[in-house]
């Protein structure tokens, strides 16, 4: 892949991930009716929506930026963390299907973005 591919890849998956956990991470502060009953269903309390969803926001800044690699580092983990974490919620309560796999789907997806990331970091590197 040239540099060019590299960087538009990643800039693009970068972009749809982060614009995406900014509206997750909206909607969990604003407390969200479907959201709601998803984390009433997975027996947490409506409040963590709040807390995940702060969270989600920062983690999509932090990825959206190219300044700071040890905080992009540490929103990896966290959207990590947080994937896994609702595939073991869904597992848990016995859902099956799409809802199960989702988010192993979406945690494929950042692993991709990852890759990405470095890939561009390497050649931002050798360019300077």
């Amino acid at each position: 892949m040239t540099p060019k591919t590299i960087k538009i890849i990643y800039w693009a998956l970068t972009i749809i991930f982060g614009l995406f956990m900014l509206m997750d991470g909206g909607a969990g502060v604003a407390k969200e009716k479907t959201g709601q009953d998803v984390m009433r269903h997975l027996g947490y309390p409506v409040y963590i929506m709040v807390i995940t969803g702060a969270a989600k926001i920062l983690g999509a800044v932090a990825l959206l930026q190219n300044k700071f690699k040890t905080i992009k580092e540490w929103a990896f983990a966290g959207f990590a963390f947080n994937f896994i974490g609702a595939f073991a919620s869904r597992a848990f309560v016995g859902d099956s299907g799409f809802l199960l796999i989702f988010p192993l789907i979406i945690l494929m997806v950042m692993f991709i973005l990852y890759y990405f990331w470095k890939r561009y970091l390497t050649i931002k590197t050798q360019q300077q």
